[in-house]
């Protein structure tokens, strides 16, 4: 126990010090909002148009990846440290951890969700491609931008659950 007294003690100023500098920033900065300070700051350049109203889903596709591959190459460093002494036992285990993360990220590529600029327009994902889903049947904007009035699903007998009465 006596080896890991120093990393508590280290642990502890890290928080601590992170705690006093905030605290000590909320009491002592001077808060004077202004409409400039609340402007998105874009290198000293005065934005000409508001930002974007949402990200494409690629977006997040591709930062969900990164964080897939980053997990795996965090369990696979121990593995490549230790390959000799885990033996075959070892290399099942981590081609059955690698292989539903090849498979995912084939199927990614096949559907076309890590094409960029011009080629992206030409193979849309697959899902697109079902008949009957269009960008207003699937989308919904938020705020009430987008949304039929309150009463509208009612007249045509529809209900909240999908029910017909």
């Amino acid at each position: 126990m006596d080896q890991y007294l120093p990393l508590v003690v280290m642990f502890v100023l890290a928080v601590g010090f992170v705690v006093l500098s905030i605290g000590t920033s909320r009491l002592l900065a001077p808060r004077r909002p202004t409409l400039a300070k609340q402007a998105p700051y874009e290198c000293g350049i005065v934005p000409t148009r508001g930002p974007a109203r949402r990200f494409p889903v690629r977006f997040y596709l591709v930062a969900m990846i990164f964080i897939v591959f980053d997990i795996e190459i965090i369990f696979l460093f121990p593995w490549a440290v230790l390959h000799r002494q885990l033996g075959l036992y070892g290399l099942l285990a981590v081609v059955v951890f690698i292989v539903p993360f090849f498979l995912s990220f084939l199927w990614e590529v096949a559907e076309g969700g890590l094409d960029w600029g011009p080629i992206a327009h030409q193979r849309p994902l697959g899902l697109a491609n079902e008949p009957g889903r269009t960008t207003t049947s699937t989308v919904r904007l938020v705020g009430l931008d987008g949304r039929e009035p309150v009463g509208a699903g009612v007249a045509t007998g529809e209900q909240r659950g999908g029910e017909a009465s």
